[in-house]
């Protein structure tokens, strides 16, 4: 097997503020921060996006708590893949109120690239409090750092952003999370010794701040100047629901000696 590894470019700011990536993925350059974010919208309802890479368009399922009508609870899990050894991920987890004085009564959903975005309509079941109700679940945790946290919703398989392994012709397989990027919006360039990789989500949603930036290399190791160079692999790659997977073949042997 080719002796190669994976370097993110975590360590170059690119943003003025010195942000160099998110702690939810270390190859996250800029944008939205944290796996889930719940805010209160101008016209009190809620807003809930939720980063769940890999699960398709129409894997989603949520329902509101018929019990207490505070919040909702939201699950999916992933294609099956051969090339993981965790294989499929199953998501599972909860978002809306914190608070007493109100009630969730509608959920406006959509699935896109990996992210679940919910508008949760609200009415106030205290008439006698008029206070302008902030108080959400979970709240908003979104930050960055050098260390990198694990998935809280993933209930099997991988917890982190990345995997890399070996593929049975030899090869290497890497899947990254970049979760609201669409296909389109990913470029994969290679030379003797690097594939980079850039995704840009460049539609921003309504309620979201900003788009996200990734970026990252695989690094044929230096140390090992006869092995063929990048540039006589094959490389493929595919960008679905939020994971950009990357394969690296390289050149069958044609060495005919037993």
């Amino acid at each position: 097997m080719v002796n190669i590894k994976c370097i993110d470019l975590s360590g170059i700011p690119v943003v003025q503020e010195g942000v160099f990536h998110a702690t939810n993925n270390q190859f996250q350059k800029a944008g939205l921060k944290g796996f889930i974010q719940v805010k209160v919208l101008e016209n009190d309802n809620l807003y809930v996006r939720v980063d769940l890479p890999g699960v398709p368009d129409d894997a989603v399922r949520y329902r509101v708590d018929g019990v207490r009508q505070k919040v909702v609870f939201f699950s999916g899990e992933t294609l099956g893949d051969v090339n993981e050894k965790d294989g499929v991920r199953e998501y599972s987890g909860t978002a809306g109120l914190a608070c007493n004085c109100c009630e969730i009564t509608n959920v406006d959903a959509k699935m896109k690239d990996g992210v679940l975005r919910m508008i949760l309509s609200r009415v106030k079941v205290n008439k006698d409090d008029q206070n302008k109700c902030t108080l959400t679940l979970p709240p908003f945790t979104g930050k960055t750092g050098r260390i990198v946290e694990d998935h809280p919703y993933v209930v099997k398989g991988r917890k982190g952003a990345c995997f890399m392994g070996s593929t049975v012709d030899g090869g290497v397989y890497f899947t990254v999370d970049i979760p609201g990027v669409f296909k389109d919006d990913v470029q994969v360039t290679t030379n003797e010794t690097v594939v980079r990789f850039v995704a840009e989500n460049k539609n921003v949603y309504e309620h979201d701040e900003s788009g996200r930036i990734y970026a990252g290399r695989i690094n044929n190791h230096p140390s090992f100047s006869s092995l063929p160079s990048f540039s006589s692999h094959t490389i493929t790659w595919n960008a679905e629901f939020g994971v950009l997977k990357m394969f690296v073949t390289p050149p069958l042997n044609t060495n005919n000696n037993n």
